[in-house]
């Protein structure tokens, strides 16, 4: 395997190229996946029957604190990736823990938000509006979980194998994903619960 150490870890191999252009083929499908979620959102939007409307369950505080956690989880892999690159491990681990801490913190608002909607008897069988509704952030939150998981197995490879072109690549990969939820979070901050609090 010819390496290529003009190039940052996560690309020096020809192997490792194709990786990330495969990731980024899986992406447009995972493109694909959250327009046809927003498309059924906000085809029910005004189908609330009896239920609440968007603007009678959406409280603002909650989903400002799963903006700011998310965003800076999103700052904070950056800065691993860069840690990354410069070798310094344990920097790069301390912003990987941070990053995977601040997801916990999200996914634990979010299902404090679900509880809070079902104890006002939202629940996904009240109306379509509110079954797209926890489909759409359902499928977001289940990203963010599956993040969790494979961060962890990425952090205990690291530990184990250290910095190498493999581990480097998946690293880089998985910033990408996690990247990526934070751009598909911010449509919903603005398109579903700003939108829908007007």
């Amino acid at each position: 395997m010819k390496v290529d150490t003009s190039l940052p870890l996560e690309y020096s191999t020809e192997e490792n190229r194709l990786k990330i252009f495969g990731f980024w083929l899986f992406l447009g499908a995972e493109i694909a996946l959250f327009s046809m979620l927003f498309g059924t959102y906000f085809t029910l939007l005004n189908g609330t029957g009896n239920g609440p409307t968007a603007e009678e369950i959406f409280v603002l505080e909650p989903v400002i604190v799963e903006t700011l956690v998310l965003l800076t989880s999103s700052f904070t892999c950056g800065l691993a990736v860069h840690s990354m690159r410069l070798n310094y491990k344990k920097t790069m681990m301390t912003f990987f823990i941070i990053t995977m801490c601040l997801g916990l913190v999200f996914l634990g608002v979010e299902i404090l938000e679900f509880v809070t909607y079902i104890g006002e008897g939202a629940t996904m069988q009240t109306s379509g509006f509110l079954s797209s509704l926890f489909m759409l952030l359902g499928t977001h939150g289940a990203h963010v979980t599956f993040g969790l998981f494979w961060g962890l197995c990425i952090l205990i490879q690291i530990v184990r194998e250290g910095f190498t072109s493999q581990t480097a690549n998946k690293f880089f990969i998985y910033s990408l994903y996690w990247h990526f939820l934070d751009v598909v979070w911010i449509f919903i901050f603005s398109f579903v619960y700003l939108k829908g609090m007007i």
